[in-house]
């Protein structure tokens, strides 16, 4: 008689054990975990013998030598030349004759006054114009911003030119006022004074001022303006309470940028023809070319880079104080 009993199934030689779970990385890459049992890595576990991939790793380069390469063209463009005008200025009795000339005073006091009647007016005229521009709709409003970034490229002997062809001793307004009056020679000639060349760094410099107004005054919620305006302020007590406080890191920003260029002007005093005019820049200028003088025009020179190195200096310290 057949015996009834079942068969036992047959047991596998080894226990796979428990499955280990797909990370989201395995599933990703639509491959499954290693069997930590069978023999693979776990999860956790390290890799196996004989598949890792080491990286040859090139030898480790000190960071200071990655800034030599600038360091070295900075000190042979700038501070190599630098280097020798300070050091054609130490000839001896060079200092002291330079400050004892009554020719260096007259060009010290001509340089700064006008640099801060330039920066004055800069600063007046580029404020207002700034808040036309950006507060008074008026077509063509956004060209006019876009023309001032242009106008940040232009040469200053350009705009020197362009008054001179208006306010020069043959240019258009002379001609006018010829014509209608029949006089010899017109009463425009300005521009050959001291008077001339403060016009022409005004209106040069002045975009230098408007351009951070600009860029300060689109950042301003106008919501305080139109609450200011509701509440019954008129626009000059609107203007001094709301808009000035936020463009002062502008302004101090312009101004600083605009006095310091001023320091250093050359090209508007040259092509204005003012000869009663002369700048530290010009007498640079005039100790080196004309009168072949370097000692002394090193000397000029290292008082104009340490008068705009200080104010740059005091600049950046109030700027800090402020939080521009």
């Amino acid at each position: 008689m057949p015996d009834a009993t079942p068969a036992t199934p047959a047991t596998p030689a080894t226990s796979a054990g428990p499955a280990t779970p797909a990370t989201p990385a395995h599933r990703a890459s639509g491959t499954t975990p290693a069997d930590p049992v069978a023999g693979g890595p776990g999860p956790d576990g390290p890799p196996p013998v004989g598949r890792a991939h080491v990286h040859p790793r090139g030898p480790h380069v000190p960071r200071f030598v990655w800034a030599l390469p600038p360091v070295a063209v900075l000190g042979l463009v700038f501070l190599y030349p630098l280097a020798l005008v300070v050091q054609e200025s130490l000839a001896p009795g060079a200092y002291a004759g330079v400050f004892a000339s009554e020719a260096f005073r007259d060009a010290l006091t001509t340089t700064v006054w006008l640099a801060v009647g330039s920066t004055v007016g800069c600063l007046v005229l580029g404020f207002t114009l700034a808040l036309v521009i950006a507060f008074v709709p008026f077509p063509g409003g956004k060209a006019v911003a876009k023309f001032i970034d242009v106008f940040l490229s232009f040469p200053s002997f350009l705009i020197t030119l362009a008054l001179l062809f208006i306010y020069g001793t043959v240019g258009m307004a002379n001609g006018v006022w010829t014509d209608v009056t029949g006089a010899a020679e017109g009463p425009f000639h300005f521009l050959t004074t001291p008077w001339g060349v403060l016009l022409a760094e005004i209106t040069y410099f002045t975009p230098f001022v408007m351009r951070p107004l600009l860029a300060a005054f689109s950042q301003l919620d106008t919501a305080q303006i139109e609450v200011a305006s509701s509440l019954g302020a008129r626009p000059a007590r609107i203007v001094r309470r709301v808009i000035l406080p936020e463009a002062l890191p502008a302004l101090a920003a312009g101004g600083s940028l605009v006095l310091v260029m001023c320091l250093n002007e050359f090209g508007i005093v040259l092509f204005t023809g003012a000869k009663g005019v002369t700048t530290l820049p010009m007498l640079v200028y005039g100790k080196a070319i004309l009168e072949s003088d370097y000692p002394a025009a090193c000397v000029v020179a290292v008082v104009n880079i340490a008068i705009s190195v200080g104010l740059y200096s005091l600049y950046r310290m109030v700027s800090r104080r402020v939080g521009a």
